[in-house]
């Protein structure tokens, strides 16, 4: 049940956080193209448009990761593979943000973010890898040998404990079991 609570936070977040993205990159847009000078040679319109590109894109990332945080709370299940990729990156590029806006904008902007952080890490946390859904003791399976087949192609085969040597362990010839001692010529 937590994990459901945690995915569906963290998708909701995302989408606000995906929400100030889009306002913040227009206001940066238009400021760019009310200017009227040049940075190194740029071009004013380029630059607008660009500030535009990159917070719809930046946006639309924010929200594909909420949707894939949905569907993991609605269907209490793991992000896939390449889901987890993207939701990784999120957490890195929210990383990233924290790290900026504690220098650019303040110490609450980086509290927030760094929240939203935290609960996409807790996200990964919480569902684990692919391949251990429905493994080990938190998801209330039973610890000891599965008594049916495995299931699934990621799952890893019963552990078979190592065979005991059959003879004690031999010296290389040549070397005797007595102690080292110098030899004359």
């Amino acid at each position: 049940m937590l994990r459901r609570i945690v995915a569906g936070a963290a998708a909701a977040v995302l989408v606000v956080e995906a929400a100030a993205v889009v306002v913040v990159h227009l206001v940066l847009g238009r400021a760019t193209s009310g200017q009227s000078m040049s940075i190194a040679g740029s071009d004013p319109a380029v630059m607008s448009k660009a500030t535009y590109v990159l917070g719809a894109g930046l946006g639309g990332f924010l929200v594909v990761c909420a949707v894939l945080l949905a569907v993991a709370a609605v269907r209490d299940r793991a992000p896939g593979r390449p889901a987890r990729v993207l939701l990784i990156a999120a957490a890195v590029t929210n990383g990233v943000l924290s790290a900026l806006v504690a220098a650019l904008v303040g110490w609450g902007a980086f509290a927030v973010l760094t929240g939203v952080l935290c609960l996409l890490v807790l996200v990964l946390l919480l569902y684990g890898r692919p391949a251990d859904r429905g493994a080990g003791p938190a998801s209330g399976a039973a610890s000891g040998p599965a008594s049916g087949p495995a299931s699934g192609p990621d799952t890893d085969p019963p552990a078979v404990p190592p065979t005991a040597p059959t003879a004690p362990p031999t010296a290389p010839p040549g070397v005797g079991p007595g102690p080292l001692t110098p030899t004359s010529p």
